[in-house]
């Protein structure tokens, strides 16, 4: 397989176009043409996880951390983030980073990090904005539904659980062609009138190139006049953080341990315990107190997340618990999902959990 053929795979779980905008995901290392040897999963793409796929002959890694933030002016090895481009690159290895892209997905790092907690039928607890769109098209009556069958082929027209969904106007079009025009309907110099139906369908923003393909593939006119729009609807399936509930409610002080214990954490950081069982959980893996509003919002008994701030920890109001267990502690089975989500499409091909430690933060 190339390094294409693996990141389009990736970017079916999490497509990039779902990537917060501060963010660098995709290939930050290598040429998508280049055969792939090998997996290697991690966190953080370090120089020990850079070793690791040289010493097992691995020439691709999907990292979720992105070794490159902010641009790069020299690359001289001054510092740990040169270091893992020039040596990478002097041993053709790719680096691939998902980040935010998977963050915001619904089977993605929350998902995960729900499943581990036992929380059930979690739903996004923040919502993005921005990324449903609308495709308004003008095309003769008798090729209508032809085109909008290849335009439900790639996606367009689902709305929750229903698909084929759009909405069609009947009406009529006119237009001259001019001197060079190739008309497949009229004469050059003639005003021509056309049965049209405008269609007008929703699409997520990730099939965008994938749509106005099949739009200029499957229209019959030689210019297809078309308009988008980003509509103010929040899609339900994409965004930061889950929210769900245990199969039965638990203890504070119990919930806490399992916390710890599952986890695999040294200490948990907490808002005032409340005196009240928790039932349900929410979850933001990474730097979370963003979301510490929202959870308040969706009712939850607790949020769990990382990177609290000292003053942050009052704005839980002794309406939840605000539990903080650590940044790489949130998302460390990332790595598992990224491993099985890969095996299961690719199967029979070297995919590896990388053992390479990349923690920062040690604990005494």
């Amino acid at each position: 397989m190339t390094i294409k053929e693996v990141t389009d795979l990736l970017e079916e779980l999490a497509p990039l176009a779902y990537a917060e905008d501060f963010d660098n995901v995709g290939l930050i290392v290598g040429n998508t043409n280049t055969k792939v040897s090998g997996i290697l999963v991690t966190l953080d793409a370090l120089e020990n996880v850079v070793d690791e796929a040289i010493t097992n002959s691995y020439n691709l890694i999907v990292s979720f951390h992105p070794i490159i933030f902010s641009g790069i002016k020299k690359l001289t090895g001054a510092n740990y983030v040169e270091k893992v481009v020039i040596k990478a690159i002097q041993h053709n290895i790719a680096i691939y980073s998902m980040h935010t892209a998977l963050d915001n997905s619904k089977n993605g790092v929350n998902a995960k990090f729900c499943e581990v907690l036992g929380v059930e039928e979690p739903k996004i607890l923040i919502p993005q904005k921005g990324t449903i769109k609308k495709l308004t098209t003008y095309v003769p009556t008798a090729d209508a539904e032809e085109l909008q069958k290849s335009l439900f082929n790639i996606g367009a027209g689902n709305i929750g659980n229903y698909s084929d969904c759009s909405f069609t106007i009947d009406g009529t079009g006119s237009y001259k062609a001019g001197q060079g025009a190739k008309p497949s309907k009229g004469k050059i110099g003639e005003t021509h009138y056309e049965k049209e139906t405008q269609i007008h369908i929703t699409y997520p923003k990730s099939l965008e190139k994938k749509i106005i393909a099949a739009l200029y593939k499957n229209h019959p006119y030689e210019e297809v006049a078309y308009e988008i729009f980003t509509l103010e609807n929040t899609n339900q399936n994409i965004g930061m953080g889950m929210v769900g509930q245990l199969k039965e409610p638990i203890d504070e002080i119990q919930f806490l341990k399992h916390l710890k214990q599952t986890m695999n954490v040294s200490c948990v950081r907490h808002s005032s315990l409340l005196n009240k069982p928790i039932k349900k959980v929410a979850v933001l893996g990474g730097s979370g107190a963003f979301a510490i509003a929202a959870a308040k919002d969706s009712g939850a008994d607790i949020f769990i997340t990382a990177d609290v701030k000292y003053h942050q920890f009052y704005e839980a109001e002794d309406k939840m618990i605000i539990a903080d267990i650590g940044h790489y502690e949130t998302e460390q089975f990332t790595k598992n999902l990224l491993v099985d989500y890969l095996t299961k499409k690719i199967p029979n091909f070297a995919i590896r959990l990388s053992e390479s430690k990349t923690n920062p933060i040690k604990y005494l």
